[in-house]
């Protein structure tokens, strides 16, 4: 049993598996998918409310401390996507170093993150869609726009799933015109994060950084367990692996280059915004737009509205774009029924695994709260990551290895450091949210033995 459990997959057959996929992609669309994945909610929504609860003023450091664990994993993510240019990212990683078994826990925690995020960026969608329909004075009906909660008169979130549908469709015209649009939407975005950061730099008042550690420095901590859900997404990048142009090269320098563009307007961001409005006023589920009315600015608020739309429908359609692969690739290794693993011959693409996780989000974003489970994605996450850093140190004493175009310096103490910081940043997260995850791996533990072990020989 034990031999089974940790069996290491063959990476040769997994690249036969993928070899249905249509080489379509090169180092700019993965840089613009990278940070479409990366820049959404993290960016309009948590800096006000981390900068409330948790940091204060401090949560720029807070920001720079989740920048600094990510771009340690990135190294190690650029390392191992380089070795082994296939589908399901992590997962595949962790079948191929650690055995089966760990590699679908690792492959289960990435299903969390891949479907409660798209979900939860979905509701942030939709709050940002209403305020924008409130400021032409235009009313949208309150039963439409909440989940599922009868006592307070919300039935279904509509924008939210009108959102999804209209993802789902377009990933399903092809990974070309959805890597189309998503080019556009990050300029746009883009443009409007440092139309704000310009905007708001006349309007900052010391004052509001003092004092600059409210909550000491522990809270600046936990504000990086927090926002470090800011930073997710650029692992989608490696999900493309098979769709990918000179995989070897292209997706490393994406991962590196995307993840940076996104740290730096991470930290300049949350700093003009908690110089123009104290960080007690940001309890708000839109900081941005809220920032700018309180300045009296409300006529750009229709900008930034377009921004943070702009920004979240590219993150819900990378990370649609990467579950579907991440399920693909379990159906591919015979984890859950091989059906999932079947590539369209007409649309090269896996559709059974992508209607999977479309129909999950539609249901999830349109039905339940999931105001709380950020925190919940971030441990999934943090696992996920975790592994991956301690995979080169394994990795470095595996034989036969394909040669990487990537090697993450200074080995093996920055991915060691890295597993450090993420098991620290782990005790931060809430017992709540750790208690909802190990009744997740729970779950995913009985699936494995009653269908995974027996399917996978």
């Amino acid at each position: 049993m034990k031999e089974k459990l940790f069996k290491k997959a063959d990476f040769n057959e997994f690249v036969a598996g993928d070899s249905h996929f249509e080489k379509v992609l090169g180092r700019g669309n993965l840089i613009s998918m990278g940070i479409g994945a990366i820049i959404g909610t993290g960016i309009f929504i948590l800096p006000g409310i981390v900068a409330y609860g948790t940091a204060g003023p401090g949560i720029t450091i807070s920001f720079i401390l989740a920048a600094i664990v990510c771009i340690l994993t990135a190294m190690c993510f650029a390392e191992l996507s380089s070795t082994f240019p296939v589908a399901g990212s992590t997962y595949s990683y962790g079948s191929i170093i650690f055995g089966q078994f760990p590699g679908w826990l690792i492959g289960w925690a990435l299903c969390l993150e891949y479907v409660l995020g798209v979900s939860a960026v979905s509701s942030g969608f939709s709050a940002y869609f209403v305020s924008l329909f409130n400021s032409f004075g235009i009313e949208l009906p309150k039963a439409l726009t909440g989940p599922l909660s009868p006592s307070n008169g919300t039935f279904i979130n509509l924008p939210a799933v009108i959102v999804l549908i209209l993802i789902y469709l377009l990933l399903r015209r092809g990974i070309q015109a959805s890597t189309r649009m998503n080019t556009v939407m990050v300029f746009v975005k883009i443009a409007v994060v440092v139309a704000f950061i310009v905007i708001g730099l006349f309007y900052i008042k010391p004052s509001n950084y003092r004092p600059y550690f409210p909550m000491g420095g522990l809270g600046v901590v936990k504000g990086a367990a927090l926002v470090f859900f800011a930073y997710l997404g650029f692992d989608v990048i490696p999900s493309s692996a098979p769709e990918v142009k000179n995989p070897q090269k292209n997706i490393p320098i994406a991962i590196m280059v995307s993840l940076a563009v996104c740290a730096i307007l991470y930290v300049i961001l949350s700093a003009v915004l908690t110089g123009m409005v104290n960080y007690k006023n940001l309890n708000v589920s839109d900081p941005v737009v809220f920032a700018l009315q309180s300045v009296g600015l409300s006529k750009a608020t229709f900008l930034i509205s377009i921004g943070a739309l702009a920004g979240m429908f590219t993150m819900m359609l990378n990370t649609i774009y990467g579950g579907s692969r991440l399920i693909y690739a379990l159906g591919r290794d015979r984890m859950i029924p091989d059906a999932f693993g079947k590539i369209d011959p007409k649309a090269k693409m896996p559709i059974l695994s992508l209607n999977t996780i479309a129909l999950l989000a539609v249901l999830l974003g349109g039905f339940v709260s999931l105001k709380e489970l950020t925190s919940l994605v971030n441990i999934g996450t943090l696992v996920s990551f975790a592994f991956v850093a301690y995979g080169i140190i394994k990795l470095r004493h595996m034989e036969n290895t394909p040669k990487s175009e990537f090697k993450v310096p200074f080995y093996p103490w920055l991915p060691a450091i890295s597993v450090i910081l993420c098991v620290i940043l782990m005790t931060q997260v809430p017992l709540n949210s750790w208690i909802a995850f190990i009744g997740w791996f729970a779950i995913g533990i009985v699936i494995y033995f009653a269908y995974g072990y027996r399917k996978v020989n």
